[in-house]
């Protein structure tokens, strides 16, 4: 059976509307990747050096990551030679089970959560990456599960951040829990805890600064808040969430390596897939740190918070050839 048949059917049994979730999301990243790769193929037809240059510099501009992209190449060659495969059309299923074997991650993508008690969850990274949105669409996730939640607006610094989690609290019907801006995130986190515990609730979700006005170091202000909720909550934060936008491609690798490194970060979220061509930078990131993607925004709606999965991600890459496999099928 070929791998885009194996890809459909393994598809088929997980709910239509997230995969078409996926589908419309990576729009961007389909057209400025796996068509460049459908043309290259239609062009070219043969394998050949220059056919692998140029197959090399599409997977670089849609930010796979220079390294990550050497090993592919390599890989490539080896199937070319080992499958004797002579026409470039031949390579593209090749191509995405490669992508996928470099997406798969034996940790789950699931959240992990508390089973007895609260889970919190812990959100950083830096300003304008979506991180507020992020609880905003997460709280709705959990309340759609039939679970009680909270926010705690642990970002007092930012001018407008509390009002805009304010704004999403009363969007999806989630009570913010608050101080006034400019004071001491872990008070609030305190206080947020207190209520958690008080109204009986099954998921905390914190906010947390991306940067801070004083001098006090960020990762300082970090640890605060860990201490402050593990003395109340032992085995607290179940998640700490990196919150980076997919716009800014490496950019967003390097924050994540910067502040992933120190802030005992568990797991990533990429927000804003379906406004970049660059969706490449999934792998990137999935290659060079060893972290789990664990959620990806595909859309403004609040329902647009998918939990990652490399099987609808590349699916919905290359949903236009499997239905081109398809169709010469039944001719």
């Amino acid at each position: 059976m070929s791998f885009f048949k194996k890809l459909k059917e393994s598809i088929s049994s997980k709910t239509e509307t997230v995969t078409k979730q996926f589908r419309d999301g990576l729009e961007k990243t389909r057209k400025g990747f796996i068509e460049k790769v459908s043309d290259l193929v239609i062009r070219r037809k043969k394998i050949d050096e220059e056919f692998y240059e140029e197959l090399e510099e599409i997977l670089i501009g849609a930010d796979v990551g220079v390294n990550t992209v050497m090993n592919l190449m390599d890989e490539l060659r080896d199937e070319v030679r080992k499958r004797r495969i002579e026409d470039a059309a031949d390579l593209q299923p090749v191509l995405s089970e490669k992508l996928m074997d470099l997406l798969r991650d034996d940790s789950s993508s699931e959240l992990r959560s508390n089973p007895d008690g609260i889970t919190v969850i812990l959100f950083v990274g830096v300003n304008g990456v979506g991180k507020t949105t992020t609880i905003g669409k997460l709280a709705h996730r959990y309340k759609q599960e039939g679970k009680k939640v909270l926010l705690a607006a642990g970002d007092t610094f930012r001018a407008g951040a509390i009002e805009q989690l304010e704004v999403w609290g009363e969007r999806v019907g989630v009570e913010v829990i608050k101080q006034q801006p400019g004071s001491d995130p872990a008070a609030v986190m305190f206080d947020a805890v207190q209520a958690a515990k008080q109204r009986q609730v099954d998921v905390l979700l914190c906010d947390t600064a991306g940067r801070l006005q004083n001098k006090t170091n960020l990762m300082e202000e970090l640890n605060k808040i860990f201490r402050v909720i593990q003395r109340e909550i032992p085995s607290a934060p179940h998640e700490v969430l990196m919150v980076l936008d997919a716009t800014t491609g490496q950019n967003a690798l390097s924050q994540a390596k910067l502040f992933g490194e120190k802030s005992g970060v568990t797991g990533l979220v990429l927000t804003k897939l379906d406004g970049t061509a660059k969706g490449g930078i999934v792998i990137a990131i999935r290659q060079e740190l060893d972290l789990p993607v664990k959620l990806v925004g595909l859309g403004e709606k609040k329902e647009d918070l998918q939990p990652f999965d490399s099987e609808q991600f590349v699916h919905a890459l290359f949903a236009g050839l499997i239905k081109e496999e398809e169709t010469n099928a039944e001719a």
